[in-house]
């Protein structure tokens, strides 16, 4: 069972252009669809889509959007919350060039942020999945603190997020309380590693030693999308990169929560550190190969296709790390 939690979720409206963007003027559109979205729920929806069996927890009271989960097979636990759910609008170039426009979300109680919390805990599963950006007022903290306690009941817990809540995860590492797993992209890790944005990207060692001081300060394992340059993982027994396939990109909307499931995927299947990297940059290029926020299928994963090699990136400690905080 996974359990995600996503405490911003979203109908994800993406709208395909018949050619280029062009600012101020007049477009026709090929082709529109909504789906119900947020990081979260795209991990729930993959998780549906392999026949892996998934609870998504979120606050909201609208039927309509719990409706259209409840249709594709995605069990939930609702916490009502007021407010309008908010509408992502995402544009697509036939090119695969993509225009993200994310509203912020309404505004959660703290009551209601306490209930959510509590639910969570009630909660039984192999893997917990923390997933996407903080409504607004809700504390930079609130992922840091439900990990901690979620691991404090012996949970795996994977956190995807970005800004200021990743920062307060990042500043709280510690033994034992700290994600079983991170998955930032590569300007994420290299914000929170203090490194030059778009540094990263196209140097996999380098990302891959950014990742390392993260597992070195108490993450169980670090997996940086690095875009069409795949990934890489960084845990405890080792470091790896991955290269993706050649594909023709459709929409990169949701392409790393799908390399997230890919990773869990394999992880629940008993699969090594490569094997789940190549797990995960084969759900993500599929994805990417995919309209709007489309969810690869396991038929659609090319894991046969990835490439994975090992990198040399010496730990910077001479402290043992012992067994990963992943496997416990």
């Amino acid at each position: 069972m996974i359990v995600t939690v996503t405490l911003n979720p979203s109908v994800d409206r993406t709208i395909a252009l018949p050619g280029p963007l062009a600012r101020g003027g007049v477009l026709r559109v090929a082709d529109a669809v909504d789906e119900p979205g947020g990081k979260g729920i795209n991990i729930s929806r993959a998780c549906a889509a392999a026949g892996l069996a998934t609870r998504a927890v979120l606050p909201t009271a609208d039927a309509s959007f719990l409706g259209d989960l409840a249709d594709l097979g995605i069990a939930c636990a609702a916490v009502p919350a007021p407010g309008r759910m908010r509408v992502n609008l995402t544009l697509t170039e036939p090119d695969g060039t993509t225009t993200k426009l994310n509203a912020a979300g309404a505004p959660l109680p703290a009551d209601l942020l306490a209930a959510l919390a509590e639910r969570v805990l009630d909660e039984s599963g192999d893997w917990f999945v923390l997933a996407g950006s903080l409504p607004p007022g809700v504390p930079d903290g609130w992922y840091a603190e439900l990990t901690a306690r979620l691991r404090g009941r012996g949970r795996r817990v994977a956190v995807d997020t970005s800004d200021a809540a990743l920062s307060a995860v990042v500043a709280g590492l510690a033994a034992g309380t700290a994600p079983s797993l991170l998955k930032p992209n590569a300007d994420e890790l290299a914000a929170v590693v203090g490194a030059a944005p778009g540094s990263l990207e196209g140097d996999p060692t380098l990302a891959a030693a950014a990742a390392r001081t993260l597992v070195e300060r108490g993450a169980g394992a670090v997996l940086a999308t690095l875009g069409a340059a795949g990934a890489v993982l960084v845990d405890g027994e080792g470091a790896w990169h991955a290269t993706p396939p050649p594909v023709r990109v459709v929409s990169t909307v949701g392409a790393g929560d799908s390399s997230l499931f890919g990773y869990l995927a394999a992880d629940l299947r008993g699969a090594s550190g490569p094997e789940r990297l190549a797990s995960a940059v084969a759900y993500g290029s599929a994805a990417a190969a995919l309209p709007g926020s489309t969810v690869p299928s396991p038929a659609d994963a090319r894991v046969h296709e990835i490439r994975v090699l090992p990198l040399d990136v010496p730990s910077s400690t001479t402290a043992s790390e012992g067994v990963p905080s992943w496997q416990n």
